[in-house]
């Protein structure tokens, strides 16, 4: 077994479920999305999109692609929200939630994309 393979996995695997984890519960509702858990998600994100950097190969282009833009939309769902509570009075409306939880969502979409790509060249690998 290879450890790289596995620390690769984990990352990107953990991207996505921490991704899932902000993103379920009510769109709009506040307290069904945890502030540390979209921290948590960007952190693992950006993790995950280092160690995709040095793939040569095709598919690890769209591998880096996809979470290059779920960091994108991840980051932004976090100005969104800082800029909500700190840069306004009005903090989190239902509105805003509902902004910052649907930037989320395309991120979850971009993490689902890579670890079905994972999975191919998983798949690839043993034939």
């Amino acid at each position: 077994m290879n450890l790289e393979k596995v620390v690769f996995g984990f990352f990107i695997l953990l991207a996505l479920t921490l991704n899932f984890g902000f993103v379920y519960g009510h769109i709009d509702n506040p307290a069904h999305h945890a502030s540390w858990e979209l921290f948590a998600a960007i952190v693992v994100n950006l993790i995950a999109t280092a160690l995709k950097f040095g793939e040569r190969t095709q598919i690890g282009a769209i591998l880096l692609a996809a979470s290059l833009v779920a960091d994108l939309q991840l980051i932004a769902a976090a100005v969104v929200w800082g800029v909500a509570v700190y840069g306004t009075g009005t903090g989190l409306t239902e509105m805003t939630m509902a902004s910052i939880v649907s930037l989320a969502g395309g991120a979850l979409v971009a993490n689902v994309v890579s670890v079905t790509l994972l999975i191919i060249e998983t798949v690839k690998i043993h034939r």
